[in-house]
């Protein structure tokens, strides 16, 4: 068994995004992400190949997604599922306190669920 916090041993402001690997194997990855007032870079567009589950522990962010220039602000609490090949980029992040997300990786799709209540 193991356990931690996600919330515990936040890096300092960096230039860079800190990306904690937590779990990974039979086609899945957990990532904790710490994001302190970043963007991606101009004209860059992450491309996965894996399906993404992402929820927004603290902070705040603003995800862009390339088709229909879709915008989608975020907040503690919120999740959003992003299809693999789906390019997106994040347009801000908070700084302080630090924007922490949980990725989940998945390369065998995600689940079709009803729709949870969204606020």
């Amino acid at each position: 068994m193991r356990r931690g916090n996600l919330l515990a041993a936040l890096p300092q402001r960096k230039a860079e995004e800190q990306v904690d690997l937590l779990v990974e194997g039979a086609g899945v990855r957990i990532e904790r992400i710490v994001s302190t007032g970043r963007a991606s870079p101009p004209a860059f567009w992450y491309d996965q190949p894996d399906d993404e589950f992402v929820v927004l522990l603290t902070g705040a962010a603003r995800l862009r997604f390339e088709e229909g220039d879709v915008t989608v602000d975020m907040k503690p609490g919120d999740w959003i599922e992003i299809p693999a090949r789906v390019l997106h980029r994040v347009e801000s992040t908070q700084a302080e306190p630090a924007t922490v997300w949980l990725a989940v990786h998945t390369s065998h799709g995600l689940p079709d669920r009803a729709p949870l209540a969204r606020s």
